[in-house]
């Protein structure tokens, strides 16, 4: 017998309202004054982004391709749900965070890739590794070394990495029709889908660090302001890599009962806030490019 799978209905209330948002946004104030239009699509768009990543944890069922299809509209344009899905559940290995190889999500390059890129682009990616940096170019070099990846995967015959990107044909292709059909010209939504990127970029930009104990590679921000929300509690990220299964809703109610034990966990690496965060390395990188673990080999 089929039994109705349990919801949470925080999550499930907080994704409609987000397609509501970036509707309003696109189709009534886009007619207004654009310029607003596209804050708020592109505020939606990163909302819209931290909540797939919940439905990648499981949320807001427990049935993995209902959770796939709530989310499944393209708002950000550029990444494909499945291949957002693989990379980051590989990037859930806390062994091989921050590897340059082994984990997906990792800004680091090994020294020996370094030593070999020419001097634009090791400028380039110096600037990126600051958080102004990350904000204005980082959404750019990003994708372009993701889809770099892929592209070779595909090339080796990964058809999972194939599919990947064919599924995201008609999850795109659903956003773009709606705003052909709306008043906001498709160049805003361009604007607006990267500054969703460029937003999300603040959450990631020093979430894991170079760290010889695997628990302390990952870090707290202890912000409870619109952007922990946007991020949807996030920021107190090595909570969520304790519990990866844990809704959005409950990571502070278990941070506050054992904070002190996640701080020991991860060795002490937090942050107060999202401000002191850019007080400290808006202009500033906070780490190099390079790997500072790794040794030559």
């Amino acid at each position: 017998m089929f039994r109705v799978p349990s919801l949470e209905w925080p999550t499930l209330a907080l994704l409609a309202a987000c397609y509501v948002v970036w509707g309003v946004a696109v189709f009534w104030l886009a007619a207004l004054w654009l310029p607003l239009a596209v804050i708020i699509a592109g505020i939606a768009t990163a909302q819209h982004a931290s909540l797939q990543h919940e439905a990648i944890h499981g949320h807001p069922t427990r049935i993995a391709w209902l959770n796939a299809a709530l989310v499944a509209p393209a708002l950000s344009l550029c990444v494909p749900y499945l291949r957002f899905r693989d990379t980051h559940l590989a990037h859930h290995t806390d062994e091989s965070l921050t590897d340059p190889y082994d984990d997906p999500e990792s800004n680091y390059l090994d020294p020996a890739v370094w030593r070999g890129l020419g001097a634009p682009l090791r400028a380039v990616l110096r600037f990126n590794n600051t958080l102004a940096g990350r904000l204005l170019i980082g959404p750019l070099v990003g994708q372009i070394a993701w889809m770099a990846s892929d592209w070779r995967a595909m090339r080796r015959g990964d058809r999972g990495v194939l599919i990947g990107w064919l599924a995201h044909i008609p999850a795109v292709a659903v956003v773009i029709w709606l705003v052909v059909l709306s008043p906001m010209p498709v160049w805003a939504n361009l604007i607006a889908a990267y500054l969703g990127h460029a937003l999300i970029k603040i959450r990631t930009f020093l979430e894991h660090r170079a760290f010889e104990d695997a628990q302390g590679r990952t870090v707290i921000v202890e912000d409870r302001g619109p952007l922990a929300f946007l991020f949807l509690n996030n920021n107190l990220h090595v909570v969520h890599h304790a519990h990866p299964s844990v809704p959005w809703y409950r990571l502070p109610q278990l941070f506050g009962a054992q904070r002190d034990g996640f701080l020991q966990r991860n060795s002490g690496y937090r942050y107060g806030s999202y401000r002191e965060v850019m007080r400290r390395y808006f202009w500033r990188a906070k780490d190099p490019v390079p790997h500072p673990l790794w040794r030559d080999q």
